[in-house]
């Protein structure tokens, strides 16, 4: 795989930081966890689900975290003190992991539930009234109307 060289933008440009290094997590393949597997869905318009196969674990074991635009799971299973089988074959994954996902503007997590061995996260995206496309409306030839904000024409006085 080809790699690319993002040196020369970081030195021509000023806040773009969390940008680049989205490219260079990106382009840089071979630092892709791939364990544990998941899904992830679009439930609505501006709803979101993330499914992570997390059999073995309790709820517990796992941990949810949003900082800034990122989302970040953790899972450790505890030791089972009691528990002195021996595991002739293991082919169930008992190690831990912390998966990231990154977030776009005004994505919210909304809530997380554990079911037959599956995380789901829910995330809706909620834009805020003031960053929504708005219809501005055209007042028509007449020198004493102003528009207003919210788009009715006032008489001037």
């Amino acid at each position: 795989m080809r790699q690319f060289d993002l040196a020369p933008l970081y030195r021509s440009t000023v806040g773009f930081d969390r940008l680049f290094s989205a490219l260079d997590q990106f382009v840089s393949a071979d630092a892709v966890p791939t364990y544990p597997p998941y899904n992830i869905e679009r439930t609505g318009e501006n709803a979101y689900r993330i499914t992570v196969a997390v059999a073995g674990f309790t709820d517990s074991d796992l941990s949810i975290e949003v900082k800034e635009n990122a989302l970040t799971l953790k899972g450790e299973r505890k030791a089972d003190p009691e528990k002195r089988s021996e595991v002739l074959h293991q082919g169930i994954a008992a190690r831990g992991f912390e998966r990231r996902f990154q977030l776009a503007d005004y994505v919210q997590v909304t809530g997380a539930s554990l079911e037959n061995g599956l995380l789901h996260v829910d995330l809706v995206r909620e834009i805020p009234e003031a960053k929504k496309p708005r219809t501005i409306q055209i007042a028509s030839g007449r020198a004493s109307a102003t528009p207003t904000i919210e788009g009715s024409v006032q008489q001037a006085a």
